[in-house]
Parts: structure tokens; sequence; C-alpha cells
């Protein structure tokens, strides 16, 4: 049987956030951001992938903040038109 838990869950969305490779270039790395890096390491958490057929787009393709509150919204990947183009042409549905 099913049985409801009382722990508390936080959805936290950062648009324009990125975990990059800790290189010259990664500013986000570069300012040491305190608060993050602490609910990261006190907290179970999750990275996303945002781009290409990740979120429903072409691959290669970079997402952005409507294609990616549409995936998490739907808990799935939703497939854009183009691929969705793309993939019937490619299976002759």
């Amino acid at each position: 049987m099913f049985r409801m838990s009382n722990r508390k869950v936080l959805l936290m969305i950062l648009d324009g956030w990125g975990i990059g490779d800790g290189q010259k270039g990664d500013v986000i790395a570069q300012v040491h951001p305190a608060y993050i890096s602490e609910m990261t390491r006190k907290y179970p958490h999750a990275q996303l992938r945002t781009d290409g057929e990740n979120v429903g787009l072409p691959d290669g393709q970079m997402g952005n903040s409507e294609v990616g509150h549409l995936n998490i919204g739907a808990g799935r990947v939703v497939y854009q038109d183009l691929v969705k183009i793309n993939r019937a042409c490619r299976d002759d549905s």
C-alpha cells in the first residue's frame, strides 16, 4: 500500500544557470556560488540536459526557457514540430 510522506520537496528552476567544466570561461564556477554549492552538498539533487533531443529539439540545438519549462511540466520529452517532421520523414509515418 502507498504511504504518504510528510517530506518536503522543492523544484528550483534556475534559468540561465549551467553546470560547466570549471575552466577559464566557466563564469559560474569562477564566482564560487556559496549558497547553491551548500545546497548541492547538503541535499539530493539532479542535473537535467537542456539541449537537442533531450528536450525535443533537433540534435545540437540549444534549449531555451520555453522548451525547458514545457518538458519539466510534462514530466517527459515533448518533441517540437521540427523533430516530429524529421522523425516522420525517416520512418515514413
